[in-house]
């Protein structure tokens, strides 16, 4: 009895300290054609890829939507993008799926493909050594485990593998000290958790989070650790903590989010494409969002 009570005082005092996830989203662009990937410069700008409508968009000082550079301007380097993250070289980087390569973009919409040959690639996220992982779907079936995890190892300019035997990988984020990393595996609607090894392989696969009713796809942590998934088909997005305990369920403005990015100086500002309503959203959230490899952390540290 006296376990019981201690118990349900832990239960009660966890929900206490976590804040209220009463989100108001508000419309940024709108008209897109399968919005994805929004990426923060860490500065004053977001980009997002517009998967079929042939160019490449940016929002600028919170309210300017601009394009970044369309699919004739480039000669072949750019056609069908979907994730997109900055590195600390200030490139922004991302998973072209219609050339099936992952290319580079300054600020000035200059392309330069780094690697070709991939099936479709997904999404990509920089490890904690600033190498560059990259999820590789091919069959959408929980009965096809042929999609792969990539690394780019910037040192010796090289695609290596790292994870193989995955449903349809998708969203891809690190821990803030880059020993685990997150994969939704969409066709199997679940989230995995992997350990980082020192020669970046992804080993000691475990379920993190079950996903009914959708399909898990981009990923991103705030600074407390929680998990931020957006559920495509479900229309929320599915906050889970660090040991993958269902903390919040926020709808969307549609049923389709397909991605989402903290942004904004103080990273408390969530951004997300939902294609179901073919437009970018944004919203004011009570935890800071885990500041990335490109970004300075020890500004980011508390909510």
């Amino acid at each position: 009895m006296k376990y019981f009570v201690f118990a349900l005082a832990a239960i009660l005092l966890s929900c206490q300290n976590q804040p209220a996830f009463n989100l108001q989203f508000e419309k940024v662009a709108q008209n897109l054609q399968f919005p994805e990937g929004p990426a923060w410069d860490g500065q004053n700008t977001l980009y997002f890829s517009n998967c079929y409508g042939n160019w490449l968009g940016m929002v600028q000082n919170n309210d300017e939507v601009d394009t970044l550079l369309t699919v004739d301007s480039t000669q072949n380097c750019f056609r069908q993008t979907n994730g997109l993250t900055f590195h600390s070289d200030g490139y922004l980087y991302a998973c072209d799926f219609g050339l099936g390569a992952i290319e580079r973009f300054d600020r000035n919409g200059s392309c330069q493909i780094i690697e070709a040959g991939f099936n479709r690639p997904n999404d990509l996220a920089f490890g904690p050594e600033g190498h560059l992982y990259i999820t590789d779907p091919k069959s959408y079936d929980k009965d096809t485990p042929d999609g792969c995890v990539y690394r780019y190892n910037f040192t010796i300019g090289k695609i290596e593998l790292v994870a193989d035997s995955l449903c349809f990988p998708n969203g891809i984020a690190f821990t803030a000290d880059g020993k685990s990393v997150f994969v939704a595996e969409s066709a199997q609607n679940r989230v995995l958790k992997f350990t980082v090894e020192s020669d970046g392989k992804l080993t000691h696969r475990r379920i993190f989070a079950e996903m009914p009713g959708g399909d898990p796809d981009g990923i991103a942590l705030d600074v407390r650790g929680n998990v931020y998934v957006a559920h495509f088909g479900a229309g929320r997005i599915a906050v889970f903590d660090p040991r993958g305990q269902l903390i919040a369920s926020i709808p969307t403005p549609g049923k389709k989010p397909s991605n989402l990015e903290f942004a904004d100086p103080d990273l408390k500002t969530l951004y997300v494409t939902e294609d179901e309503t073919n437009a970018l959203y944004r919203a004011r959230v009570p935890i800071a969002g885990l500041a990335l490899s490109y970004q300075q952390r020890e500004g980011h540290e508390s909510d």
